[in-house]
């Protein structure tokens, strides 16, 4: 039987031959074609919102969401802040995000440490519980916390608070369902401590409080910053429970999801200021993305050349 030869192959079957011999293309073809897919799914979205950012609302009205801008009007980026208050909407966003942050933090930090490098009994049920909360869609709990925190629950007598367009009915939600995952995060950390360095400074004559706080937190940089940039992202980003504990006003703590939603009214859809609004409201979360992976990259190759 003749051999067949390589000209009378056709290119895939040449080409399939070849990465039989060098798997090493097809790992390369692989990673090629995973990058353009995750870069035109992740980046095509941005694209169009500043193709309709720059384009002028009467030509989106007239043809639609085109791909290409219609026209050339970079003032709609000054415009989302005098048409409406969208910088005190952005100011909300961030008041919550670093308030709800702190406080996921604290908490998370004394969870994490009595999890990761105390030993007692249960342990491993109970740290399944508290994940299990993370679990549970927000809309289970919407209906009993809008009761409760619009003061029409009563015990003994006494009423709950009113906490309604106030930053407490948001933030108090946010925190207990960020909390898990971050308890979770922080006890991986705080348990890959060496108990030498804890018990170092404990001979100080520093507390266990005091050890977590001044050893063992600088330790674990890298899952500190991790829990707070997913908790800060997280809450910037969350609309549904900010959407029925507040009127919807920036005077009303409204995050930065009402501001968009502001330039859409009754009868008018000012698309071009949505769009710019939005590439406004990402690009402090970028930025903060972009800091906090360097700080995290940094933070383990620091903790690799110490070991």
């Amino acid at each position: 039987m003749a051999t067949e030869t390589d000209s009378s192959k056709g290119a895939f079957s040449r080409w399939a031959d070849s990465a039989i011999q060098n798997p090493g293309k097809v790992y390369r073809a692989m990673f090629y074609v995973a990058m353009i897919f995750f870069l035109f799914t992740t980046l095509f979205p941005f694209y169009w919102l500043l193709v309709l950012a720059l384009t002028p609302n009467e030509a989106i009205t007239s043809f639609g969401f085109p791909p290409v801008p219609h026209g050339f009007n970079p003032g709609a980026f000054v415009e989302v802040f005098t048409t409406v208050p969208f910088h005190l909407y952005m100011f909300n966003s961030f008041v919550l995000g670093i308030a709800t942050t702190a406080i996921v933090l604290v908490l998370a930090s004394l969870a994490g440490y009595v999890f990761g490098r105390l030993d007692f009994p249960g342990k491993g049920a109970l740290m399944l519980l508290i994940l299990a909360v993370s679990y549970f869609p927000p809309a289970a709990f919407i209906i009993p916390l809008f009761r409760l925190f619009t003061g029409n629950i009563s015990l003994l007598g006494v009423s709950s608070p009113n906490l309604f367009n106030t930053p407490f009915s948001m933030i108090l939600p946010f925190s207990a369902l960020f909390m898990p995952l971050s308890i979770f995060i922080l006890s991986t950390f705080y348990g890959q401590i060496p108990d030498g360095l804890e018990d170092a400074a404990r001979i100080e004559g520093t507390t266990r409080l005091g050890a977590l706080f001044r050893v063992i937190m600088p330790l674990s940089a890298p899952g500190v910053a991790t829990a707070g940039v997913l908790t800060f992202i997280s809450v910037y980003n969350e609309f549904f429970f900010s959407f029925l504990m507040t009127s919807g006003e920036a005077q009303s703590w409204a995050p930065i999801v009402w501001g968009i939603l502001s330039y859409q009214g009754q009868y008018t859809q000012l698309y071009n200021l949505m769009a710019a609004a939005s590439i406004v409201g990402v690009l402090p979360v970028a930025i903060l993305v972009v800091v906090a992976q360097e700080k995290i990259v940094s933070g383990l190759t620091a903790g690799a050349l110490k070991e």
